[in-house]
C-alpha cells in the first residue's frame, strides 16, 4: 500500500486566489485522515474527489486558519447521512467542545468525538501510528508524524524457490497478505527476508524550528514543513513563531529527511515563490513548495 498525501490548502494566515488555508488529506489503505481543516476546507475536497468518509481530524493549534473549517464540513457530513463517529485530535478539547456544543453539534446523528494530544502521545491505526509532539508556536500546539510500523522484507528470491511466478501474488505478499498459490497457502513470512524500517510522514504545523522536530524528523520520507517566510522577514518569524524557508532546510538537512516540502506560505509570496525555494535549496536541494491539489505518494521502502 501507499501513502497518499493531497495538499488541500497551502497558504498562511488566509487565503489567497492561489491558495487556500492549511489542510492536507493523507489516505493509506482504508484510512482517510485530515491534518488541519482551514476555512473552505470541504469545497477543496469536493475538488480534489477526497470524498468526506474520514475517520479522523488531526489540529495543530485553534488559530481560526487551521480548524475552522470543521463547522462547515460537519454540516456537510451530517447533510449525507454519516452515522459513523467523527475523531477530532486537537491541544486544546475544551475549547473545541465548547464551540461544538453551542453550535448544537451534540444533537447530530453522528458522534463527534474530541480527544487532547500532548507531546508523545500516540494515536494507532491498524499498521501505522500519528504521533503528536510539541511545537513552538504563540498559542498551544502539535505537530504530527505519521509513523507506519516496521514490516519483513519481502523476497523475490524465497517466492520463485516456491515456484512463485512474478505478478499479482508477488504484489500480495509484499503487502503482508496471505496468498494461495497451487493449493497450498503462502503467508508472507515465507518469502521475506529481514526487516524492513517503515515510512514516516512529518507535519510540523505553525511553529519556529526546535530540537524536538529536527528529532521527530529524523530519517523522514517526507517533511512538510511552515515556511511562511524568507530570511528578509526572519525576526518577524521569530517574533510570530514561524519557520522561514532557510531554517526549514536546516531543519530537513540535520535530520536527514528525504524529500522536503514548504508549506503555509505567506500570501506576500503567493504569485512568486521563487525567494523561498531558491533559498531553501542552498542548504537543502531535494525540496518543492507544496501548491494547492498537488498529490504525493509515498511507495513502500523496501530497504
Amino acid at each position: 500500500m501507499d501513502f497518499k498525501i493531497t495538499f488541500l490548502g497551502t497558504s498562511g494566515t488566509v487565503p489567497t486566489p492561489e491558495r487556500n488555508t492549511s489542510s492536507i488529506f493523507v489516505q493509506f489503505g482504508g484510512e482517510k485522515l485530515l491534518f488541519d481543516c482551514g476555512e473552505g476546507t470541504q469545497r477543496q475536497m469536493m475538488i480534489a474527489k477526497t470524498g468526506f468518509s474520514i475517520s479522523s481530524v488531526f489540529i495543530t493549534h485553534m488559530h481560526t486558519d487551521h480548524f475552522i473549517g470543521l463547522f462547515g464540513l460537519i454540516e456537510s457530513m451530517s447533510l449525507n447521512g454519516r452515522e459513523k463517529p467523527l475523531h477530532i485530535y486537537c491541544p486544546e478539547p475544551d475549547f473545541l467542545r465548547k464551540l461544538f456544543r453551542e453550535f448544537g453539534y451534540d444533537n447530530l446523528d453522528f458522534r463527534i468525538v474530541v480527544t487532547g494530544l500532548k507531546d508523545s502521545d500516540v494515536v494507532r491505526f491498524g499498521n501505522f501510528s500519528v504521533v503528536a509532539f510539541k511545537t513552538d508556536h504563540i498559542v498551544s500546539s502539535v505537530g504530527y508524524a505519521v509513523i507506519e510500523d516496521s514490516f519483513l522484507r519481502f523476497s523475490p528470491e524465497k517466492a520463485k524457490e516456491l515456484g512463485i511466478p512474478p505478478g499479482p501474488l508477488y504484489k500480495k505478499l509484499a503487502n503482508g497478505e496471505t496468498v494461495f498459490f497451487r493449493g497450498k497457502m503462502v503467508s508472507p513470512e515465507m518469502v521475506t527476508d529481514g526487516m524492513v524500517r517503515g515510512r514516516k510522514i512529518v507535519y510540523t504545523g505553525d511553529t519556529k524550528p526546535t530540537e524536538k522536530l529536527v528529532e521527530i524528523s529524523k530519517d523522514a520520507d517526507l517533511l512538510i514543513h511552515d515556511s511562511s517566510f524568507t530570511s528578509e522577514l526572519s525576526e518577524w518569524a521569530e517574533y510570530t513563531k514561524h519557520s522561514t524557508a532557510l531554517k526549514a532546510a536546516e531543519v530537513a538537512k540535520e535530520a536527514g529527511v528525504r524529500r522536503l516540502i514548504l508549506t503555509h506560505i505567506s500570501a506576500r509570496y503567493s504569485k512568486n515563490t521563487e525567494p523561498l525555494l531558491l533559498e531553501a535549496r542552498r542548504v537543502f536541494p531535494n525540496v518543492e513548495i507544496a501548491r494547492d491539489f498537488m498529490e504525493v505518494e509515498l511507495k513502500r521502502n523496501q530497504s
